[in-house]
């Protein structure tokens, strides 16, 4: 009974093990494809991005981030059937505000950021139950850069990009940035199965 007992215990424990080491790659893979979708958002972004400030400077950037972006967001995450969006400690939109996880994610990454790391590589990803259902949950620090000061600096927004900030965003609290800081998050949202 005893020789039973301890190989039904080795059993358990390899197959509990295996199943961490299964979990583990599947958040490795699933952190990758995260990545990708992210890295094409992010690249259709700041493309469009750049062109709105070579044709039209800040108040045509507004635009950008306040229609394409979402909609770059929906198109990547339909392609997948994954939520895809960008969130922030400091939001612009209510509509982007983040949850409880991801207010989690953002203050780690500023602890992170505290510590010395840069950035631009900071990722985090994990399994995690939303809404009654496992769910993998991934989000990409969002670093701010020169052009990002034109609407979320301190002091040096213009006037006329301001009143168009206030017409859109009346409860802005997107603003104060320096170079570097941590602007906000890319955030997915995959169904576990």
């Amino acid at each position: 009974m005893r020789r039973s007992t301890l190989a039904a215990l080795a059993l358990c424990t390899t197959f509990g093990f295996s199943s961490s080491i299964l979990a583990a790659g599947d958040a490795e893979q699933r952190t990758a494809e995260s990545r990708a979708v992210i890295k094409a958002f992010a690249g259709e972004l700041k493309t469009a991005l750049k062109g709105a400030m070579k044709s039209g400077g800040p108040l045509e950037a507004i635009a950008v981030c306040n229609e394409t972006a979402p909609a770059i967001a929906t198109r990547h995450g339909d392609a997948k059937d994954w939520d895809v969006g960008r969130t922030s400690l400091k939001i612009r939109n209510p509509g982007s505000a983040p949850d409880v996880w991801e207010t989690s994610v953002l203050q780690s990454f500023e602890q992170r950021k505290a510590g010395g790391e840069d950035v631009k590589t900071m990722d985090y990803g994990e399994f995690v139950e939303l809404d009654g259902k496992k769910v993998f949950r991934y989000m990409k620090a969002i670093p701010t850069g020169e052009v990002c000061l034109n609407c979320h600096g301190g002091d040096n927004v213009k006037p006329e990009v301001e009143a168009k900030l206030a017409e859109l965003y009346p409860d802005d609290k997107a603003r104060g940035y320096s170079i570097g800081d941590i602007r906000g998050a890319f955030t997915i949202v995959q169904p576990a199965e």
